[in-house]
């Protein structure tokens, strides 16, 4: 799909422009799509038609007002830092819908939040060199100064809606149309957003409307200091016993920064920030950024002195990536040594931990066997638990046995009176008494056991039916019958 639009540039000049596919839906304001007629270039289609002149005097007065930053090349390659207006997009009845700007490859770009944190620069591959991220914040702040020379403000100044190059560091800046823009006459189109965590103080009480240069100086502090600091927030930390600090914002709010000279008694530091070991200028700029009102450090002069620290950083000695600041040692080295201590320290309170839960949990197995031993009945023990038992149990069951055994032994002489008697009655009635004694042997098993397969049970249960058997059949009339069926 081709489409036909006019361009026009800051003096007035108008030239025909073919647009092609969409290749980014984009946010809020509007959609990004080919320029059929620069290959260099792509356009952005506002989503919103009813908001078309006022698009038009901010463009315009982007076009009249550019940022002094241009192209960097690196490599014999030229990088695109800043996706500007070039011309003003008008439909064939002379109404605004969008802009013509520079393309920025955005695949060979990360925005800032990516550099900030060791384990993301390694999954992405990027490099892991200090000096290579601090020369990031130089080209930020560099970015940052080029907008304000020309009156205009981010506002919406957070790691993430800012992009650098992978190779090189340099900036890679889109969306700009939604900076707070400075226009003729103290003519001013301001920006709509900005994020909580980097709004200044002051600002609590504004509209984003009212935000300006106070609100970029404030925010580019806090970028800067993450980059410096492996990504903590300035107003982050470890609370103190007794105080509620809130949010990041609240805390800003109240100018609860726990990193300069004056101690913050609401909140400690970070346990890993290296800002003890930041040069002496880098740590006053912070806190003239985050105590005061009027004497914050603007953009240019957080370049000069970026710059600064840029030809004067030095390699560690221990690890080429890190670096380290004039008469300081290596902040980098120290933490991840801090870092390392405590793992270890946190392994071994684990293995300790590991090895009383594994103490703990025998003993308990231990103990439960224990109880299962004072409470379990006699009748259910296997051979191997009789073997365990204490000598006075040993005793006792020896004891049950005995007296078992020897009750069925004598079982003919105690039940003869009464075999004498009921013989006469036959083989089929003593057969239907042994059945009965066998199942009353069987019931009281049944009662005293609940373990029906332990040896024990087994054994005494076959020991009294063979005496019961003996008992109610070895009669002399029994004999005769068997004698008088065989005839």
């Amino acid at each position: 799909m081709i489409d036909s639009y006019i361009a026009k540039l800051a003096d007035g000049t108008k030239y025909p422009i073919f647009l092609g596919e969409i290749i980014h839906k984009g946010g809020a304001a509007g959609s990004i799509r080919i320029n059929a007629s620069e290959e260099k270039s792509v356009a952005k289609i506002f989503h919103d038609e009813s908001k078309s002149e006022y698009y038009k005097k901010k463009i315009e007065a982007m076009l009249k007002n550019k940022p002094i930053f241009p192209p960097a090349l690196n490599d014999g390659n030229e990088y695109v830092q800043v996706a500007w207006p070039e011309a003003l997009l008008e439909d064939d009845n002379g109404k605004c819908v969008g802009y013509i700007m520079p393309l920025i490859n955005m695949d060979n770009a990360v925005s800032l939040d990516h550099l900030m944190q060791k384990a993301v620069r390694k999954r992405l591959g990027l490099n892991e060199s200090y000096s290579h991220r601090l020369f990031a914040t130089y080209n930020v702040a560099s970015m940052v100064n080029a907008l304000h020379n020309q009156g205009h403000y981010m506002i919406d100044l957070k790691p993430a809606n800012i992009h650098v190059y992978k190779d090189n560091m340099m900036v890679a800046m889109v969306d700009c149309d939604g900076f707070s823009i400075g226009g003729a006459f103290n003519e001013r189109f301001p920006a709509e957003f900005v994020s909580e965590e980097y709004i200044y103080p002051e600002g609590m009480d504004l509209s984003v409307a009212k935000m300006g240069i106070e609100q970029d100086k404030f925010a580019l502090a806090c970028v800067i200091f993450k980059l410096l600091n492996n990504g903590i927030h300035p107003f982050s930390g470890t609370p103190n016993k007794g105080y509620e600090v809130g949010t990041i914002q609240d805390r800003i709010e109240k100018k609860l920064y726990p990193y300069g000279n004056k101690i913050c008694k609401e909140q400690r530091p970070h346990p890993y920030s290296i800002h003890k070991y930041f040069d002496d200028e880098t740590k006053e700029l912070f806190e003239r950024a985050f105590l005061t009102k009027e004497n914050r450090p603007n953009a240019k002069e957080w370049c000069t002195h970026l710059w600064k620290l840029l030809n004067e950083v030095k390699p560690c000695k221990n690890n080429p990536d890190h670096a380290y600041f004039k008469n300081k040692e290596c902040g980098i080295c120290k933490i991840e040594e801090k870092f390392e201590k405590n793992i270890s320290s946190i392994r071994e309170s684990k293995i300790e931990q590991n090895v009383n839960k594994r103490y703990i949990e025998a003993e308990r197995i231990k103990q439960k066997k224990e109880e299962v031993k004072k409470t379990k009945n006699i009748s259910n023990l296997t051979m191997s638990e009789i073997y365990e038992l204490d000598e006075t149990k040993k005793i006792g069951f020896g004891t049950m046995v005995v007296a078992y055994m020897a009750l069925f032994a004598n079982l003919k002489t105690i039940l003869s009176p009464i075999i004498n008697k009921i013989e006469v009655l036959g083989f089929g009635f003593l057969a239907i008494v042994a059945i009965g004694l066998i199942t009353l042997l069987h019931q009281l098993f049944r009662y005293v056991s609940k373990k029906k397969t332990s040896p024990i049970y087994i054994y005494l249960f076959i020991y009294g039916i063979i005496f019961i058997l003996y008992t109610v059949f070895s009669g002399d009339l029994i004999a005769k019958e068997i004698f008088e069926l065989a005839d």
